[in-house]
């Protein structure tokens, strides 16, 4: 019956309405993690001598340490400008030269990396720790000396040289490719008369949490590992729980791997992950030192044991850079297990992955993402019509039995099992689905939260224009009903605010006429309530998608306009002729007052 699809069709709009409103309304609360006062005075990292089996190079809490003016090494690559401390041999200077922060004229580029010292400093390093047989092991604060090499560059590695004057001579070859990626080859030489054990290591260091942290729950910002072959993530407030320090030792997150494992951190469109041998066992540990509120990621290599006069090489990757799916995947081809997973697909993961991986295709052909998402909303569309199709064949039959609905609400009476039997027989002799009708916009709702998830979290939609005032696809519609779209000379009210959410812009406006004309393909429902709800919807939602993301609402008016033609199309096919002037002007009339059920007393002329 159509007014069970309009029901069904109703509570499956409504209740994506209550989702969208409800996140909306009442993000995820942001948790601050505590930072505890640690009375004890705190070691330095790396220093101690470790036991194998029990703990790691970095087990004890870093100090606050006095800043260096230590040499430095540039690195000069097509996607980085930054340089190397010779302390520790740190990567704590980085900067992405092809992405600004802003499309302002002028905008500085995105800073990845800082140094000890400065806010929200982030950074990594590599060291040694001593586990049998020899003491003296450089770590984080040691000063190397540059032994070969000035600036690095992908054609020029450069190598970091470190005497303990005990008889082992410590190097670090540090190369870099054209994309993101990092390789550090440690190596020992012990010429000593005995042999010694100890452990490589790597580890990035996050001083406090980001100062972009968007903490939105669609999106994972945080540390993350994958451990043989699974993936895990973490929020920041989860690594909290992992603390270090001298009054409460709190064990830390450790995972002995045993192959295809990587860890480090991501952000939005950011990541750096630590990447060791994928076909060797290492120790994965995720730690927070609440006393200084340093998040940290640590890869433990095995064990090597260097007999005298021998030397032992271990090359551990660094990724430092943009979540850019093309060079990711590559990286993924040449080995590092799943590493295509570091991009927050979600749980639609199944949709999110070809729909990118359409969309980029489109976008490489078309040149212009505005314009590949139309294109890729028409192709999701075309795979979808046989199912639409039957749907509206339905619906146009369903329209064609309401006069035998009519009849058989008559005779019914209020005996609703003989009513229950009619219907069904009703259906089955004309072979009518009256649920067939809701299956296209079911469908739709996943691909609409997978196409979201897409372009909120891709890079490749960041400061992406489409034509005219649409200069990035992954932000709100610049213009506003509250400056006349440009016409009045005072700005745009700002996006994060309350007032623009009342005063949109030109997009969702179209969007709200879009969903608006759709539904004055068929007349108003009968019901009052169905129909004042109907009534509203397109608004509610012109509102509520305001300060979506443009590509989104460009999919949705494009989506709307498809679904228009085709639906349209369809039921004229069939025989039936859509009254869309005459819906539209019905729903401009007013509604009849209802007669009084007693006569009102006559008044004199």
């Amino acid at each position: 019956m159509e007014e069970q699809n309009r029901n069904l069709i109703l509570a499956t709009v409504l209740s994506f309405l209550v989702i969208v409103i409800w996140f909306w309304l009442f993000p995820p609360e942001e948790i601050t993690p505590p930072v505890e006062e640690v009375a004890a005075e705190q070691s330095e990292l790396g220093v101690p001598t470790v036991e194998a089996t029990t703990a790691t190079a970095t087990e004890t809490a870093p100090a606050q340490p006095a800043v260096v003016d230590a040499p430095r090494v540039a690195i000069e690559t097509p996607q980085f400008a930054g340089t190397i401390s010779l302390q520790g041999g740190r990567i704590d200077q980085l900067s992405l030269t092809q992405y600004n922060e802003t499309l302002a004229e002028g905008s500085p580029t995105v800073t990845l990396l800082k140094p000890e010292g400065e806010a929200s400093a982030h950074y990594s390093t590599f060291g040694w720790a001593g586990v049998e047989g020899i003491d003296a092991v450089p770590g984080p604060e040691t000063i190397w000396t540059l032994e070969s090499g000035d600036t690095l560059t992908p054609e020029t590695p450069v190598t970091l040289a470190w005497d303990n004057g005990a008889g082992q001579i410590f190097r670090t070859e540090i190369s870099v490719d054209e994309d993101f990626m990092f390789a550090f080859a440690q190596s020992v030489e012990n010429t000593g008369p005995d042999a010694i054990s100890l452990r490589p290591y790597g580890l990035i260091r996050r001083h406090g949490e980001p100062q972009d942290l968007k903490n939105f729950f669609i999106l994972q910002e945080g540390p993350l590992q994958m451990s043989d072959g699974v993936l895990e993530s973490y929020d920041y407030d989860d690594i909290v729980d992992f603390r270090v320090n001298e009054i409460e030792r709190v064990p830390a997150e450790r995972v002995e791997t045993t192959s295809e494992s990587w860890l480090g951190f991501t952000d939005h469109y950011w990541q750096t992950i630590l990447i060791p041998d994928q076909a060797t066992p290492f120790r994965s540990v995720q730690k927070y030192f609440p006393s200084r509120d340093i998040y940290q990621a640590e890869a433990v290599m095995p064990v090597q044991t260097v007999a005298a006069g021998a030397s032992a090489t271990v090359t551990t990757q660094l990724f430092a850079g943009a979540k850019e799916w093309e060079a990711i995947r590559n990286y993924e081809r040449e080995g590092v297990v799943r590493f295509l997973d570091s991009i927050d697909w979600g749980w639609f993961f199944f949709l999110t992955k070809p729909i990118f991986w359409l969309l980029h295709t489109l976008n490489i052909y078309i040149g212009n993402m505005g314009w590949s998402i139309i294109a890729l909303t028409i192709i999701i569309k075309a795979l979808v019509l046989p199912l639409a199709y039957k749907s509206y064949v339905s619906m146009a039959k369903m329209k064609e039995l309401q006069p035998e609905m009519e009849k058989l609400k008559e005779s019914a009476g209020e005996d609703k099992q003989k009513m229950q039997q009619g219907m069904m027989k009703l259906y089955k002799d004309n072979k009518v689905n009256p649920a067939s009708g809701c299956l296209p916009i079911l469908l739709q709702i996943p691909i609409f939260f997978s196409l979201y998830k897409v372009i909120f979290v891709t890079i490749e939609l960041r400061h992406a224009a489409w034509f005219g005032w649409i200069k990035d696809l992954s932000a709100p519609d610049p213009s506003s009903i509250f400056n006349l779209f440009g016409l009045l000379p005072w700005g745009a009210p700002d996006p994060n605010s309350i007032v623009a959410l009342l005063f949109i812009g030109i997009l969702p406006i179209i969007l709200g006429i879009s969903m608006w004309l759709q539904q004055k393909l068929n007349p108003s429902p009968t019901d009052p309530t169905q129909k004042m709800i109907f009534a509203w919807m397109p608004w509610v939602f012109m509102f509520m998608l305001g300060s979506f993301a443009s590509g989104l609402v460009v999919y949705w008016i494009a989506n709307n306009t498809i679904t228009f033609i085709q639906q349209y199309t369809i039921m004229r096919m069939n025989g039936a002729k859509p009254d869309i002037f005459g819906n539209i002007r019905e729903s401009f009339k007013k509604e009849p007052k209802p007669a009084n059920d007693a006569k009102a007393p006559k008044g004199k002329k």
